[in-house]
């Protein structure tokens, strides 16, 4: 599906969020070294990425959402953000266990948000709205490596 110019660079995020959603959930977690090493990693990860994207849809996305009425939505959006958040804390904890759930939420969410939240903002906000969208989340972008 073709994204909204204003949306890509949420859109691109969700790529690479669904590259760490894979790898926590294919990881042994009977390697406990690489484990521990996994959960480092993803928790930089979600400090550097996903938090910042977290809060430019919370900030940005969501509350023009909301205006529209789209409170389900917007409510369902939050509640994943949460736990996703509290999944997160128990890896930083070193809890492996929690590996598999926390990469089936984010792969979830991401779908949902994708397939279901971004075709609705394209489809009920307005250009203004979406611009505004657009240029928080480059305002939050985590700076690139080319």
């Amino acid at each position: 599906m073709k994204r909204s110019t204003c949306l890509a660079q949420l859109s691109r995020e969700h790529q690479a969020a669904l590259v760490l959603a894979k790898r926590a959930q294919r990881i042994d977690t009977d390697d406990i070294a690489a484990a521990r090493d996994f959960m480092i990693g993803a928790i930089a990860s979600f400090e550097r990425e996903l938090e910042p994207h977290f809060r430019v849809e919370e900030r940005g996305l969501l509350p023009q959402l909301a205006k529209t009425g789209e409170t389900d939505r917007v409510g369902r959006t939050l509640a994943e953000h949460e736990e996703l958040r509290g999944l997160a804390k128990r890896l930083a904890a070193h809890d492996a266990a929690s590996l598999r759930r926390f990469g089936a939420a984010l792969e979830a969410h991401v779908r949902f948000e994708e397939r279901e939240l971004f075709a609705l903002a394209e489809s009920r906000l307005t250009s203004e709205a979406l611009a505004d969208v657009e240029r928080l989340a480059r305002s939050q972008a985590p700076p690139r490596g080319d």
